[in-house]
């Protein structure tokens, strides 16, 4: 939730009895980072929603390639859908095939193309009852160019890792707005006569600001799950953040097991979240039989591998090919084997189900923040969470505008923030571990630290400045 509503809270300007609460620096924190941070939100809010319709823009730019005009007949072996994107792209390095996941899904054969003048794999579509190529697109790990740009501008804005900040910034701050406002909310509402009515839903005939802060507060109700969850899985794959998820997840051996590729005494292994074979064989390994794709697919369907499946080719000589569920939608399937290319046995698993419970719930978070993990109900939510929160923010800063002092003596611009020195209203219980729940969240989201830490120096020495030029406000930050 964005900027709070200040019309029955002391402002910098208005000087008053101290009395112990958090309330007041909770009002203070959340008017600053609403208005601070809410420029990041809505940019990410906007680019979320429009990656997830990135099914159906696929759809509508792609579909000649992506879908076979008619499903009929028993598909054709991969060897000769293999030999017909080959032919395709001969000077391509075969990687992977991703069997169709729909009766009228085409057939996607993945090659990687070094030295070529921009990053990804050229992917072929053949058409799996016919072996005909239908077209052939620049993709990553999957995605199709349209997917690909939509995903890099919700992440980095096509600004590379400087970019990536934007994101994580929001994501780190998310959960402390939303929180925060939460419990604002509440506080406001803990005297209403109807106070379940009157935290989920506006208030009747309120005008002005109090109808703008009803609002405001009743769709935060709404949407607090919502963006505690984005906020979340959002940080898991950030670039501070998540490397300290990650490392976490290394101590608490949370993370899902590697499958072992090593074939012969060769050391080999493939995450079980990773795309094997995109992009990671060796350029000089050896040209690539299409029939073996054929072997490795019975021995995967023989193992118990159902659904659309992407089959990898070995990344290094003496190593075994990988064959990895991706159905990601729910119920999920997500079964990984290594298959010995020569004798077509299954040499070795990783199964979703035998993965740690963290990392499970890191896999089904992150593929339920992207969309996929409910299919169009995923889409749906999605689109209304983006919605509610694109509406907070631009409901905190109305709030913001039309607490405005109008008087002629006192016109402004915008309104005044909530008085300074917060600090000596909090209770005892709360100053001592607060040094040390700051400094915890600090190491774990360094983004929020470091802002919060900016944000104390920067007002500190704005209340010192006007302290000295004579005016009333006290040099201490909230």
């Amino acid at each position: 939730m964005s900027a709070p509503p200040i019309d029955d809270v002391r402002t910098e300007e208005t000087p008053g009895p101290v009395r112990v609460s958090v309330v007041p620096l909770l009002r203070r924190l959340h008017f600053y980072a609403g208005i601070l941070v809410a420029p990041f939100l809505l940019v990410a809010a906007l680019t979320g929603v429009l990656y997830a319709l990135a099914p159906q823009l696929d759809g509508l730019l792609y579909d000649d390639v992506l879908e076979v005009s008619s499903a009929s007949g028993a598909p054709r072996p991969l060897a000769e859908q293999v030999a017909a994107a080959q032919a395709a792209l001969p000077d391509g390095t075969l990687t992977a095939v991703l069997t169709a996941d729909e009766p009228d899904a085409t057939t996607q054969v993945v090659f990687s193309s070094p030295g070529s003048a921009d990053d990804g794999d050229r992917t072929v579509y053949v058409n799996p009852y016919t072996a005909q190529v239908q077209g052939r697109l620049t993709t990553s790990f999957g995605s199709t160019p349209a997917t690909t740009w939509l995903s890099a501008l919700h992440r980095n804005l096509h600004l590379g890792e400087p970019g990536r900040l934007y994101s994580e910034l929001a994501a780190s701050w998310l959960w402390v707005l939303a929180i925060v406002g939460a419990a604002l909310w509440l506080v406001r509402q803990r005297t209403a006569r109807h106070r379940v009515r009157s935290v989920i839903a506006p208030e009747r005939g309120a005008k002005g600001v109090r109808e703008t802060r009803s609002r405001h507060g009743s769709i935060g109700t709404w949407v607090l799950i919502g963006a505690l969850f984005l906020s979340a899985t959002g940080l898991t794959w950030s670039t501070y953040a998540g490397d300290n998820f990650s490392a976490a997840l290394t101590a608490l051996d949370a993370k899902a097991p590697a499958l072992d590729t090593g074939l012969g005494g060769a050391e080999g292994s493939t995450g079980s979240d990773g795309h094997s074979g995109h992009g990671d064989v060796s350029q000089d390994a050896e040209p690539v039989d299409p029939a073996t794709f054929d072997r490795v697919l019975v021995a995967a369907r023989d193992a118990g591998l159902d659904g659309p499946l992407q089959l990898g080719v070995a990344a290094e000589p003496g190593t075994a090919w990988t064959a990895a569920q991706v159905d990601n939608t729910w119920p999920i399937r997500l079964d990984k084997v290594a298959v010995d290319p020569e004798t077509a046995t299954v040499t070795a698993r990783a199964d979703f189900a035998d993965r740690p419970l963290l990392a499970k719930l890191s896999s089904l978070g992150i593929q339920a923040h992207m969309g996929r993990l409910f299919g169009v109900a995923n889409q749906v939510a999605l689109l209304l969470l983006g919605a509610g929160l694109i509406t907070l923010i631009v409901l905190g800063y109305r709030m913001w505008w039309q607490r405005r002092p109008t008087r002629a003596d006192r016109r402004a611009p915008l309104g005044s923030a909530p008085k300074r020195g917060t600090w000596q209203h909090l209770p005892l219980w709360f100053v001592i571990p607060a040094p040390l729940v700051l400094i915890a969240i600090g190491w774990a989201i360094p983004l929020l630290g470091l802002s919060l830490l900016a944000f104390l120096v920067l007002d500190g020495l704005i209340g010192l400045a006007r302290k000295r030029a004579g005016g009333r406000t006290s040099p201490q930050s909230g």
